[in-house]
């Protein structure tokens, strides 16, 4: 997930300011040799492929901030985050595919880099590559699991995702569900929020806040590159020299990247994304066969689905697009369908049919509506209320965000059906859909679309 913010550099190099900053501070970028005596490698497609990969470094952390972010215990040396970055040949376009980290793999024969144990070739998490064989082997291996060349290498770590995050004035994103992870320390309570660097790390490294584990990770931290990106491009950064000098320092001060991906590079690639957008970029995950797949001494993985990722990997060596890009829709997505949701409709206000008028209203978005309004015992309510049995706070939230402005009242023992009074601020009903993001063959979602609605 530290691999997010190197993205954002190469976005930001885009303004006319960034050759001279860059350059000033290219000696202190750490150069790794990810690509030497590698043979048989696969043959180039167009645009270009990076590697970005996170690393669970966190040597220039204080000691409270280990604490306060939950960051305690010895590092794995393992890469925590795992994607491909593809940069499209006309520059217009980015897409961005998360590789699991425990994801099943076999990588190339090598050399163990901390037993000397050589190795034929057996099997393990797509993350411990990196423990066995450093850069080298991390890229040997995803090539041969996806047949992309790889064209250069980012590795970033805890430290640089949160000065990035911190320099940047913070990130904003936004939950419809609450995300509690103990592991982590994250505590967010649905809305939108505005994370700092520490609070950005437990978000992005959060494991247990659903059953979806590795994969709900994946999908946040996609979501959050995305609003990173957003964040970068609608700032101001790009026109202030000192702010953009901050950035880039706080990215490239602790990051690894091979000997070819220099300053010229970085900063004329920047240069041809000069009209990047968060509509410009596309994110996905590897798709998944099989889930679970257990391998004798390395424990539970993820198998990929061998058809649809051969397709997903051959659209990005033919640099296509990975879905047809959709205008971003104004409805407000929610955690509950309108369709699961039964309400019944009250009339609080003296205002004669504005019970059927929110009933018709709730019922055109999709609202399971009794049809039939009654008059409130209390004639007098000036705001809006949703009142809901506590067991069905879900189904409440997702209909109070289709009445803004309304007050969420619970009520202990009312049941399954929710009850809308409506008041003298009504004005009209807001539509909303529960909609994944992730659409088409390959459960692709644009960068607009993982904003905050």
């Amino acid at each position: 997930m530290r691999a997010v913010t190197t993205l954002s550099v190469v976005v930001l190099a885009s303004a006319g300011i960034g050759h001279a900053v860059v350059t000033s501070i290219d000696a202190d970028i750490e150069r790794v040799d990810p690509f030497k005596d590698m043979k048989n490698r696969p043959r180039a497609g167009h645009g270009m492929n990076v590697l970005l990969v996170g690393t669970d470094g966190r040597d220039n952390l204080t000691e409270a901030e280990r604490r306060k972010y939950r960051l305690g215990g010895a590092p794995c040396h393992c890469t925590d985050t795992i994607m491909i970055v593809h940069i499209s040949e006309d520059r217009e376009r980015a897409s961005v595919v998360s590789l699991p980290r425990d994801s099943y793999a076999v990588p190339p024969a090598h050399v163990d880099r901390t037993t000397g144990k050589r190795h034929g070739g057996h099997p393990i998490k797509l993350n411990a590559a990196y423990a066995e064989g450093g850069p080298n082997l991390t890229v040997r291996t995803v090539e041969k699991m996806t047949r992309v060349k790889i064209d250069h290498y980012l590795e970033v770590d805890f430290t640089s995702f949160m000065k990035t995050v911190d320099v940047l004035g913070g990130v904003k994103i936004c939950t419809i569900e609450p995300l509690k992870d103990s592991y982590t320390g994250l505590d967010l309570p649905p809305g939108a929020h505005t994370l700092q660097g520490g609070q950005a790390l437990q978000y992005v490294r959060a494991r247990h806040v659903d059953g979806a584990s590795d994969l709900g990770r994946m999908q946040r931290q996609q979501r959050f590159l995305a609003a990173l990106i957003d964040r970068s491009t609608s700032s101001g950064i790009l026109l202030n020299p000192m702010k953009f000098r901050d950035v880039t320092r706080a990215v490239l001060g602790s990051v690894r990247a091979d000997k070819g991906f220099g300053t010229d590079e970085l900063i004329d690639l920047g240069r041809a994304m000069r009209n990047f957008s968060p509509s410009s970029s596309e994110f996905t995950t590897v798709p998944i066969g099989r889930m679970g797949y257990a391998v004798k001494g390395v424990g539970s993985t993820l198998k990929w689905d061998a058809k649809k990722s051969e397709r997903l990997f051959r659209t990005l060596r033919e640099d296509k697009p990975l879905s047809v890009h959709k205008p971003r829709s104004r409805v407000a997505r929610v955690a509950v369908a309108p369709q699961q949701i039964r309400v019944q409709v009250e009339n609080g206000t003296p205002t004669a049919g504005l019970g059927q008028r929110v009933d018709a209203q709730l019922a055109a978005t999709g609202f399971r509506t009794t049809r039939q309004p009654v008059n409130s015992a209390n004639r007098t309510v000036k705001r809006t209320v949703v009142a809901y049995d506590p067991r069905w706070d879900r189904s409440a939230h997702s209909l109070a965000t289709a009445l803004p402005g309304s007050e969420l009242r619970p009520v202990k023992g009312l049941g399954p059906t929710l009850k809308v009074i409506a008041g003298a601020d009504f004005a009209k009903v807001r539509k909303v859909k529960a909609e994944d993001p992730y659409q088409g063959e390959f459960g692709v979602m644009t960068g607009d679309e993982a904003g905050c609605p």
